[in-house]
């Protein structure tokens, strides 16, 4: 009697020779995919039922694929810099600049006549000060993409999911699907929000178009094209101006 292999779970962690691999299981997919993150570690994208043997064989298949990707990667690896809490910093919202100005209001941070405005108490205090600012991000993100979602997810003629704006590592967005008969959850990193419009209307398209497809594959892009002509161009846009946005480091005031 031969044992039924055992399938793959979703979040486990799968090594293929000296490679570890992140396992992403979903319902939607029916094909094997691969993805190396921003950060260069690589996820393996499977069905349900996937088994590791399968997902190893298709993994060996495309070592040199995912090589030649990795080495990419490390030629634009993240630049990320980091913000002192002092007036005049820059910080930038849907691409313009704002400088930071320190004031006695002991209010939240707020965007005001131009400036983007701290209290000094809390820049005092570079952990609580970058955890406001990155709360107003939260916040006025949430606010802007609300407005964003519906136009888009028409254009794209797809339902409206909900949206959140969290941290979300070395991902600008994730697109969760829901259970059945609702339309899941899209979530969009605060700092993406420091990009121009049109970078973060191509982050808002690409996550709406996994309400159609799973994955990265051709059908995917098809879709996202006949929707974004531009696609290809604003990802390697995204790509480039991405590795120089503030991710909520060195904000510790400096004397």
């Amino acid at each position: 009697m031969t044992d039924t292999p055992t399938a793959l779970v979703d979040g486990q962690l799968l090594n293929v020779g000296d490679l570890p691999l992140r396992v992403r299981v979903s319902s939607r997919r029916t094909r094997l995919g691969l993805t190396v993150e921003r950060d260069g570690t690589v996820t393996v994208r499977v069905p349900e039922g996937c088994s590791a043997g399968r997902a190893e064989e298709f993994v060996r298949a495309h070592r040199s694929w995912i090589e030649e990707k990795s080495r990419v990667r490390d030629r634009f690896r993240p630049a990320h810099p980091s913000r002192a809490l002092v007036d005049g910093a820059v910080f930038r919202y849907l691409g313009r600049e704002y400088r930071l100005l320190l004031d006695d209001s002991g209010g939240p941070v707020r965007l005001a006549a131009g400036r983007l405005r701290l209290d000094r108490t809390l820049a005092a205090d570079g952990a609580a000060g970058r955890d406001a600012i990155i709360e107003w991000y939260r916040n006025a993100g949430m606010k802007w993409a609300a407005g964003r979602l519906q136009p888009w997810a028409a254009r794209m003629a797809v339902p409206e999911p909900a949206v959140d704006v969290r941290g979300l590592g070395q991902r600008w967005g994730v697109y969760t699907p829901g259970e059945a008969g609702t339309e899941g959850r899209m979530s969009l990193h605060w700092a993406v929000f420091q990009l121009p419009i049109r970078l973060v209307d191509y982050v808002i398209a690409h996550e709406l178009a996994h309400l159609r497809v799973a994955g990265h594959g051709p059908d995917y892009w098809r879709l996202l094209r006949r929707a974004l002509p531009e696609c290809e161009r604003l990802k390697a846009e995204l790509d480039d101006m991405g590795r120089r946005v503030w991710l909520g480091d060195g904000t510790e005031l400096q004397g």
